[in-house]
């Protein structure tokens, strides 16, 4: 019978699947791809094993000296903001973690600019594997985790240092954040990537957001334009990565003209930055046409 079960098992099993099936497929295909290529330079970087502990240990420390300048700051002052110490210790290490973990992850996409002006995307475009997948993974620079160390190495000082009220839902909100702050960096990374597809001498630009936002994030919001503040949660939402969930950690209220539910919002912010970051990257993608050599 027509539309029956046995016409249904006869289609193309792409068609079966499904949006979310298709979905599924596609993240498993994207994964595979990812960890087998970030593999293949672990252990090219781990041939040099002399080599690669004196590069992890300059990362921590180059990153480390943002710190000290917070450091040096405290010795003249006795907090920063309506800040102490611990609790800018607690933001500069939740931001320092969630961007390390994005960065170590997806860094290697600061390269799409060069790659779309000579034309090196092309090699990648060849293979049977997703795209995005090749390049965020290309040259795995396992380096990075001298940024992730030493941002949970201040959190875990900040966290030892803070005098908070802890609470089932203060302990659970803090691993949220840190996964959902990486997520939102992770698709600001890829938008930003996606962009140089069109403006291809934009990387600063691009960096400016991920970077410099990690730098923003590090320092309480009261030091800040309230319009600067406003900016950061409702046009380009980094406030979702630390500040708005951090504040209610901390017991301190939301910044003007903000609501206080959005400290819980994070997830949801990551799962639409995702979705705006997967758009433009296809969109991007599309409309890549090569340099002909």
């Amino acid at each position: 019978m027509a539309g029956g079960p046995e016409e249904a098992w006869g289609r193309p099993a792409q068609e079966r699947e499904g949006v979310w099936g298709r979905a599924y497929r596609m993240a498993g295909e994207s994964w595979r791809t990812y960890r087998m290529v970030a593999a293949m330079w672990i252990r090219s970087t781990m041939t040099y094993r002399s080599s690669f502990a004196l590069t992890l240990l300059s990362s921590f420390t180059v990153t480390f000296f943002d710190f000290v300048v917070i450091l040096l700051m405290f010795g003249q002052v006795r907090g920063l903001g309506g800040f102490s110490f611990a609790e800018v210790a607690f933001l500069y290490g939740t931001a320092g973690t969630s961007f390390g973990l994005a960065d170590l992850a997806l860094g290697s996409l600061q390269r799409m600019g060069k790659r779309v002006r000579d034309g090196s995307l092309d090699t990648f475009l060849l293979r049977p594997a997703p795209v995005l997948a090749q390049v965020a993974a290309d040259k795995f620079a396992l380096r990075r985790l001298g940024r992730l160390a030493q941002g949970l190495l201040v959190l875990v000082w900040g966290l030892v240092l803070l005098d908070v009220a802890w609470t089932p839902v203060k302990v659970l909100l803090l691993p949220v954040m840190l996964l959902s702050g990486a997520l939102i960096f992770a698709a600001v990374m890829v938008i930003g990537a996606s962009a140089l597809f069109w403006m291809l001498d934009a990387a600063e630009v691009t960096s400016s957001f991920t970077y410099g936002g990690n730098t923003l994030l590090q320092y309480p919001p009261t030091i800040f334009a309230q319009d600067l503040v406003r900016g950061v949660v409702f046009v380009v939402p980094l406030a979702f990565v630390n500040w708005l969930p951090a504040l209610y950690v901390l017991g301190r209220p939301a910044p003007a003209g903000v609501p206080g539910w959005t400290a819980f919002a994070s997830p949801l912010v990551a799962a639409a930055c995702c979705a705006v970051a997967g758009w433009a990257w296809r969109a991007g993608l599309r409309s890549y046409r090569s340099t002909g050599s």
